[in-house]
């Protein structure tokens, strides 16, 4: 079985279903209408690694699932649809008209939107507002064309509001920004992050 992808949405089937956390405001407010989110980690059981959010900022804890608690999945990309976002008691504001804006342009890869905006949209519970900022993932099993990715940045710094992309390669993710700057990147893994030039190429441990 193919486990979910980091910053997919999940839906568990009950309370139980969460395992090594141990965080009380966790038994205080989560309950399996609300999703967790992947994160990068392994287990050696083959358990799913996940994020919990809380009400407020400060409180985020990490467990692990068994993936046959599943019921539902929510990627990224699912939530680049015209009528998602038009629909959403968000729309009107900022990181939302900013996705309208990018979801008008074709682009040359698979994109998603993750993050509390993300969030709020799978699940219409407000956890935005005006100064949310948007978090932008790009799916690039191959390297993209340069100049493709310079045009999405160029987009995005116009954006009504602040927004970060990672580009998610086979190996992990990491910061557009700071590859256009620097021309390396700090990649994270499923076993941590590593300083590499090539993001797309298997370095030697």
């Amino acid at each position: 079985m193919k486990l979910p992808q980091p910053h997919t949405l999940l839906w568990l089937d009950d309370n139980d279903a969460l395992q090594g956390i141990n965080a009380p405001w966790v038994a205080q407010q989560w309950r399996p209408a609300l999703p967790v989110v992947v994160r990068r980690d392994v287990h050696p059981q083959g358990l799913v690694p996940v994020g919990v959010r809380g009400l407020r900022r400060s409180e985020r804890a990490a467990g692990w699932v068994n993936p046959a608690r599943i019921l539902r999945s929510v990627t990224p990309e699912m939530l680049v649809d015209m009528q998602t976002l038009q629909r959403s008691a968000f729309v009107s504001s900022p990181p939302l008209q900013a996705a309208i804006q990018l979801i008008q342009r074709a682009w040359p890869w698979r994109w998603g939107i993750a993050g509390s905006v993300g969030y709020a949209l799978a699940t219409e519970i407000p956890v935005i507002h005006a100064d949310s900022d948007l978090d932008l993932l790009i799916r690039a099993p191959q390297r993209p064309e340069a100049s493709e990715l310079a045009r999405w940045q160029a987009m995005v710094t116009q954006l009504p509001c602040r927004a970060d992309t990672q580009i998610e390669t086979p190996l992990g993710g990491f910061a557009l920004t700071e590859w256009l700057r620097e021309g390396r990147a700090l990649l994270k893994t499923a076993r941590g992050p590593r300083l590499v030039a090539d993001p797309w190429v298997q370095e030697a441990e």
